[in-house]
């Protein structure tokens, strides 16, 4: 059974090594890597994990940072990673959108380099407004490329932890509904958007979008996967937010849920491969 991470995180040696002043310059960032225990990880990290824990591959991105010129940074360092570790890093680009003609050029840059995705992004820490019209030129980049967006979104109820936005179900409902001919996946279970797909007036507007269960496990009950697979079982995409959490222990934990065969394939792979259109159960760039 091939397992394929649709979320994680990585940056250049440099760049770990410079976290505070990066601290200094971005305030989201700033706020999630505060503590000293917020891990960063390399390319090579990620490459070591996911041999620990027997996953075949990892989408990898750097941080959305509200810096076109950082976002630049971090996407020559995913790529390079990318091309040293062919179909095993699936690189997606971060920009920052709100710089809209930046942000175009630089997702076109990328997805000629290899990239297959555009995100994840960050609508409290970049500032982004879902109904602005300056979004217009990147959504139609990735719409004519056909590789889906991702974006952030969050509970907004619960606790209260670094990094808590208030982009939630209704914002990314609405997001989605403006662009149904847009690819989009939405992180963290889209914030709960996912349990709005058992309302027959929602399943239209969010036929194009999928969710990933990044930081599932500091959120909710494990019963969150099996529930969700019952009513969107093509829709749900394995995702750990590495290197926040493990990968080999936050698969252990999916894997005893008990998920039958045909759930396990479409939520490890077979979901994710749709996605970035290449529905022939083999990676990218193998």
């Amino acid at each position: 059974m091939m397992i394929i991470d649709a979320h994680t995180h990585i940056l250049s040696r440099e760049m770990i090594v410079a976290r505070e002043d990066y601290r200094s310059v971005d305030r989201w960032f700033g706020a999630l890597y505060a503590s000293p225990r917020a891990r960063l990880a390399t390319g090579e990290d990620l490459i070591a994990s996911m041999d620990r824990a027997g996953i075949e591959a990892s989408v990898a991105f750097g941080f959305a940072f509200a810096s076109s010129e950082l976002c630049h940074r971090c996407n020559d360092y995913v790529l390079e990673c990318a091309a040293r570790w062919p179909g095993r890093i699936i690189p997606f680009a971060v920009v920052s959108p709100m710089d809209s003609e930046v942000a175009c050029i630089e997702a076109e840059r990328c997805l000629a380099g290899g990239a297959l995705g555009i995100g994840e992004l960050m609508p409290d820490g970049q500032a982004i407004d879902l109904q602005s019209d300056r979004l217009a030129p990147l959504l139609q980049v990735a719409q004519s490329h056909s590789v889906p967006l991702m974006l952030h979104a969050n509970e907004l109820v619960g606790h209260s932890y670094p990094g808590k936005g208030h982009t939630g179900p209704e914002a990314a409902y609405a997001f989605a509904a403006d662009h149904p001919g847009l690819r989009l996946i939405l992180s963290h279970w889209g914030g709960g958007l996912a349990f709005y797909e058992l309302m027959t007036s929602t399943r239209t507007a969010l036929a194009n979008v999928w969710y990933d269960t990044a930081a599932s496990t500091l959120l909710y009950d494990d019963r969150v996967f099996s529930h969700v697979m019952a009513w969107a079982p093509d829709k749900v995409l394995f995702g750990t937010d590495y290197p926040l959490l493990t990968q080999r222990r936050f698969l252990q934990r999916v894997l005893a849920l008990g998920l039958e065969d045909t759930q396990r394939s479409a939520l490890f792979s077979a979901n994710l491969l749709r996605t970035l259109g290449h529905p022939d159960d083999r990676v990218p760039g193998r």
